[in-house]
């Protein structure tokens, strides 16, 4: 269905997925007026807490998925929901973003052929639909990272290669699945950009995020960037062609590599939802990317997206929590006067489990990673 009038507030609001990411962009709707119904099976969905109403339920539920289709407008929180149901729910309501984005995403197989197709750099890669496809010819691609077409994020799914025994090998592990080969880059730092699409005459960016993982999983995210304006802005101006080239409504996340001594920038992969990079925008930013989320699936113009202070962002992984449950020692964290923590609402804490996050402000960005990281350490009783 396509949105002719600006959906305002009271109307309802749907979203599949009840996650952080979700619980966010409920508070955010709400916060400016709308209802909102969350389709999520957890019964104990971080969303739910927040929301009008919770469809307890999965994704292809088709009760639920005809009372979402009465909300006023549909977005998602992740890219692993069923991308038919996302085309069902357009015939009877608006969604953003649509499900064929969506798919796209899914598979990146088909997200770097229209990261091409956009015109953007990718780094080298190789199909590998079947072991058939592996041969000396694969050792191109090598050493590289052996990535699952589907289902992978964190760093799950990916194991590095560096000879075409380790491939084949490599391949049998993954049982066979559909996989992409990516050669190694000279990497020299990695970023993303948050693009707040409505239409080619109406996108705006986030400044972009440096970003730090650990274990696969994002640690940091130092905002502004620490790289050269000029590149910066280069990075604003590709998300934004790949949002183009896919005339994608909603929020979207690119993440790209600067490689090589040039300083050349290919994209990795995009999210088509607000990202865990982005989530400084709700203290450093005119307008967070939830708030944005809202305002382009209900046809409002994007908000101002200027930063308002140099920050970093901190992810929370449940590693800092005791063998016991006992919670962080919260405490030094809580005193800081330019630190702002969000917690998810998660009833229980694992390794590697995101639990929340906090940001950092500070007068520029060296000192705000300083400061958050050893903020971070001090959680650990």
């Amino acid at each position: 269905m396509t949105l002719t009038t600006p959906i305002l507030p009271p109307a309802r609001l749907g979203i599949l997925g009840g996650g952080q990411l979700g619980r966010m962009f409920t508070v955010a709707a709400k916060t400016m007026g709308y209802q909102v119904v969350v389709l999520d099976p957890d019964p104990l969905a971080p969303a739910a807490e927040f929301a009008d109403e919770h469809l307890c339920a999965a994704f292809t539920d088709a009760e639920a998925l005809a009372k979402l289709a009465q909300c006023a407008a549909v977005t998602t929180e992740f890219e692993n929901v069923n991308a038919d149901a996302m085309r069902q729910l357009a015939q009877h309501t608006v969604v953003s973003p649509s499900g064929d984005c969506v798919a796209i995403a899914q598979n990146r197989i088909h997200e770097k052929a229209w990261i091409r197709k956009a015109g953007l750099q990718t780094a080298p890669y190789q199909v590998i639909e079947s072991a058939a496809d592996i041969s000396e010819a694969s050792a191109e691609f090598l050493p590289g990272i052996l990535k699952t077409a589907t289902m992978g994020y964190d760093g799950k799914g990916q194991i590095r290669v560096k000879t075409v025994a380790e491939l084949q090998a490599a391949f049998a592990e993954h049982n066979g699945v559909a996989c992409v080969l990516e050669k190694m880059v000279d990497l020299r730092a990695e970023i993303s950009v948050i693009v707040c699409r409505l239409n080619n005459e109406q996108a705006l960016c986030f400044d972009p995020a440096e970003n730090q993982h650990i274990d696969g999983i994002l640690a940091y995210s130092i905002v502004p960037a620490r790289l050269p304006q000029a590149l910066q802005q280069q990075a604003q101006t590709m998300a934004k062609r790949l949002a183009d080239e896919l005339d994608y409504v909603g929020v979207l996340a690119v993440e790209m590599f600067v490689t090589g001594d040039d300083s050349v920038l290919v994209v990795n992969e995009m999210a088509p939802r607000p990202h865990n990079s982005g989530h400084h925008t709700l203290n450093a930013c005119v307008t967070d990317q939830f708030q944005q989320q809202v305002r382009l699936m209900c046809g409002l113009t994007p908000g101002n997206t200027a930063l308002l202070s140099p920050c970093t962002m901190a992810n929370i992984l449940g590693d800092v929590w005791g063998d016991d449950g006992s919670e962080p020692n919260w405490l030094n964290l809580q005193q800081q006067a330019s630190s702002h923590l969000h917690l998810y609402g998660k009833k229980s804490a694992r390794k590697g489990r995101k639990m929340g996050h906090f940001t950092t402000l500070a007068d520029n960005a060296d000192a705000a990673l300083q400061a958050a990281q050893a903020l971070h350490g001090s959680l650990k009783k």
